[in-house]
């Protein structure tokens, strides 16, 4: 695209980005039809780390979710093809993510809902924020997407660091404090961790970098903007009394020009 002009494809866009969000919307619908009635069977902790979290269905919908990761690597062709700027973050991120789902995938692990059904939700959100916006729609909640970003990794990591501290607990350790055993491979659990904690650090960065700075110009530029109002209006007064005394003066100097021309004789 070096050599060439930006492309816009926004009906391929919207398109695009309508059927992401559908799809997470679908995903959403159908892991909640499998989970809360398996959960208020058996509780939290055996849907996170006992069989409850890998039966056969939610596999079907683990692998499901697996596969709409490669559809959304789209998202880079169109910023490339608009030629827009791809960071860093865009550029692990998605890939990254199609990385963990593979390893949760080929390591068993029963927690894996719980990062997939947040993700979904916040996919739900955040393509239906790219459709409106292909639209033209101006939407004002854009920073509130980042927030829920950020938000969904916290739960994520609570659950992950639990799960993972009680695989590695109960396997190599019974010694130190844990609750039982959680399925999955421990190659899984590390990915899990390292993956969803590089996540929160990048995005806590982008959203400081982002909108925090955006927040302190807009600060300054609004403290900048009364302190000349201040002046302004402090200024006014003062040219008004600095004319009013050159006029007095003005005034008082024809005053005695005119008395002076009043006593001196004709030529």
């Amino acid at each position: 695209m070096r050599n060439r002009q930006p492309l816009k494809l926004n009906g391929l866009f919207k398109a695009h980005n309508f059927m992401l969000t559908g799809i997470s919307g679908a995903l959403l619908v159908l892991f909640a039809e499998q989970l809360l009635p398996s959960l208020w069977a058996g509780g939290v902790y055996e849907n996170i780390c006992g069989a409850s979290g890998w039966t056969q269905p939610l596999v079907v919908l683990y692998y499901l979710n697996y596969l709409t990761k490669y559809v959304e690597l789209i998202d880079t062709v169109f910023l490339m093809v608009k030629k827009k700027p791809l960071t860093f973050l865009h550029c692990y991120h998605h890939p990254a993510t199609a990385l963990l789902c593979y390893t949760q995938l080929i390591g068993s692990t029963s927690v894996s809902w719980v990062p997939i059904t947040l993700n979904l939700t916040v996919h739900v959100v955040m393509y239906w924020y790219y459709f409106q916006s292909a639209r033209g729609i101006k939407v004002s909640w854009k920073e509130w997407i980042t927030r829920l970003q950020i938000f969904q990794f916290v739960i994520d990591l609570g659950f992950v660091y639990f799960a993972s501290w009680d695989y590695f607990t109960s396997t190599y350790a019974p010694y130190l404090p844990h609750v039982g055993t959680c399925a999955g491979h421990p190659a899984a659990a590390i990915a899990g961790v390292v993956i969803l904690s590089s996540y929160l650090v990048l995005f806590i960065s982008f959203y400081i970098a982002t909108y925090r700075k955006r927040s302190t110009r807009r600060s300054a530029a609004k403290i900048a903007g009364q302190a000349e109002r201040k002046m302004e209006k402090s200024e006014v007064p003062m040219m008004k009394e600095t004319a009013e005394k050159a006029t007095q003066a003005v005034k008082a100097a024809n005053t005695g020009m005119h008395n002076i021309s009043a006593r001196r004789p004709f030529s």
